[in-house]
């Protein structure tokens, strides 16, 4: 669908206008639903800390039970935020960003799937080159009732990236952001993330446990590791039966309650004072 420059720029005056306010992120998607058909969206800032949801217009049904799961711990595992932590930015397709074997995933399967999409692209915009964890996510989606994105509608989105990433960091400029920085909850959940399982495995077989766990398959972790999927998976056998669980659901399930049990003094690996509760 083709716009005039001067539809084009009626329609960024309300989103201009509300830079600084609260209304921004309503007035952004607002914009973007007019450019191109978006079903929902959700947008979430990326501090030092836990994911800060700033709008999510999700089916309602299962929302509550979706977002806590997702700030509980399990936005370690999202493909979208790993990419932010790797530097990734722009516009992404999710089938760009997800590793072999995401779609089979628990994560897939415990969270994204219920969340009705077949389809999702976005934007990663990095808000604040001083403080490198400060980014925004902004997940456009498609559900069942609806086809994927076209290559042209993606193309439209591409296209408007920079206007929408500056967009974007003057509202941040803009906005009070004090209240974050006391908050290190996000660095414990990050530090006990990369520590899962090291008090009970191997090294090897903590690092082929967490690669499960991001999502990738048999297959991508032996051609990662360079080790072959026979290995992989006697790797896996081994941890599942340290850990006690059977099944990759068990482990995803170890991993968020784990993560929620944490008390202070936080460091190390949550499984240590996981495990000592449940003996």
């Amino acid at each position: 669908m083709a716009f005039s420059i001067a539809e084009y720029s009626n329609r960024l005056i309300p989103v201009v206008s509300s830079i600084g306010q609260s209304s921004f992120f309503n007035q952004l998607m607002a914009f973007l639903k007019k450019l191109t058909p978006i079903d929902n969206a959700v947008i979430l800032y990326y501090h030092q800390q836990q994911p800060t949801l700033s709008y999510n217009d999700l089916p309602p049904a299962n929302r509550p039970t979706h977002i806590d799961l997702f700030l509980r711990g399990a936005y370690l595992l999202d493909p979208c935020y790993r990419a932010a932590q790797d530097g990734h930015e722009g516009f992404y397709r999710l089938d760009g960003l997800a590793p072999v074997g995401f779609r089979k995933s628990e994560y897939y399967k415990n969270y994204f799937r219920h969340t009705g999409l077949i389809d999702e692209c976005g934007y990663l915009f990095q808000l604040n080159t001083k403080v490198p964890g400060d980014w925004l996510n902004i997940s456009l989606g498609r559900d069942e009732h609806h086809h994927r994105f076209s290559l042209s509608q993606q193309r439209l989105l591409q296209d408007i990236a920079p206007l929408l990433q500056s967009l974007c960091q003057q509202h941040w400029q803009s906005t009070d952001h004090s209240q974050h920085q006391d908050d290190d909850l996000h660095r414990h959940l990050s530090s006990a993330l990369s520590h899962f399982g090291r008090s009970v495995l191997t090294e090897r077989e903590a690092q082929i446990i967490q690669l499960f766990l991001h999502g990738h398959s048999t297959k991508s972790i032996a051609q990662k590791l360079s080790i072959s999927p026979e290995t992989v998976k006697l790797h896996r056998k081994h941890s599942y039966a340290k850990l006690d669980v059977t099944s990759q659901s068990e482990l995803f399930y170890l991993f968020i309650d784990a993560l929620s049990s944490m008390r202070p003094p936080f460091g190390g690996d949550p499984l240590e004072g996981y495990l000592e509760t449940k003996t």
